[in-house]
């Protein structure tokens, strides 16, 4: 266990999770308290973030979980929440960019401002808040342990589908680019940044398909592995990234999506004769 232990623990770490008070933020924040790590908890609903960290302070873990608000929604908000993370820590070993909007609409209706509601949270406060907070990265980093950056990328960032969410999955394959620019420029930093491109989860984004045990079976059915994800699939990757096992991984786009990212309806010779 010692072995396994110095591989993904992330014991006395500071980490900061944006739209963490449901959804894969949560469970992020959750692996990273069970596993060690002090965690600052934010998302526009603060005192839901209150209540979540007290939730998850509950489980007994040997890290902490704090909640409180920060809109990384327009420019006064991101730098409102820097201000609040600094007052707390100064410094920061894990940044995990999960909080985002989506946005259902047919394409004939699609609506102008649905590109700037959408873009301003997953990408531009995206950007702005890890930009702002790489002097705390910077303190927090070394050569044997990097600071960590995962960025909230999705499967529907790298295939080419939009369900009607049109500025969604613009914005997820904007996060996976920059993911890949931001690794390459801060890596002599002792940054990685990384990002996550899962498929559907049970969370308050996708509760429309999966808010139901028979609703996610039904999305599950579609999926190459059978199901949809579930708590420890998020914690798994995250420990990886966070811990000593992914300190020389960077720029990486993992898809924790059951196979969807490979998924296609394509046959080329198969099924001619």
């Amino acid at each position: 266990m010692a072995y396994l232990d110095n591989l993904f623990s992330v014991a006395g770490k500071k980490a900061l999770v944006t739209g963490a008070a449901s959804g894969i933020g949560r469970m992020a924040a959750t692996a990273l308290v069970q596993a060690g790590a002090e965690v600052f908890i934010a998302s526009r609903r603060g005192e839901e973030c209150a209540k979540v960290a007290d939730e998850i302070n509950a489980l007994g873990g040997s890290g902490r979980a704090e909640g409180f608000a920060g809109d990384v929604g327009s420019e006064e908000g991101v730098a409102a929440l820097v201000e609040e993370v600094k007052r707390r820590t100064d410094r920061l070993h894990v940044l995990i960019n999960n909080a985002g909007l989506t946005w259902g609409e047919p394409l004939e209706t699609f609506p102008y401002r649905a590109w700037a509601r959408v873009l301003n949270v997953n990408v531009t406060g995206l950007f702005h808040l890890t930009r702002e907070l790489l002097p705390l990265l910077d303190a927090a980093s070394h050569d044997a342990d990097p600071a960590r950056v995962i960025n909230l990328g999705s499967v529907m960032g790298t295939q080419p589908m939009a369900d009607g969410a049109y500025s969604y999955t613009a914005s997820k394959a904007a996060v996976h680019h920059l993911t890949k620019t931001l690794a390459n420029e801060l890596a002599g930093r002792h940054i990685t940044v990384n990002a996550f491109a899962p498929g559907p989860f049970q969370s308050r984004m996708t509760a429309f398909a999966t808010g139901t045990d028979e609703k996610a079976d039904k999305v599950g059915a579609r999926v190459p592995l059978g199901r949809i994800g579930n708590p420890d699939d998020i914690a798994g990757a995250t420990l990886y990234l966070c811990g000593k096992a992914g300190s020389y991984v960077t720029g990486a786009i993992l898809p924790i999506d059951g196979g969807q990212s490979v998924q296609h309806g394509m046959s080329l010779f198969k099924g001619l004769d």
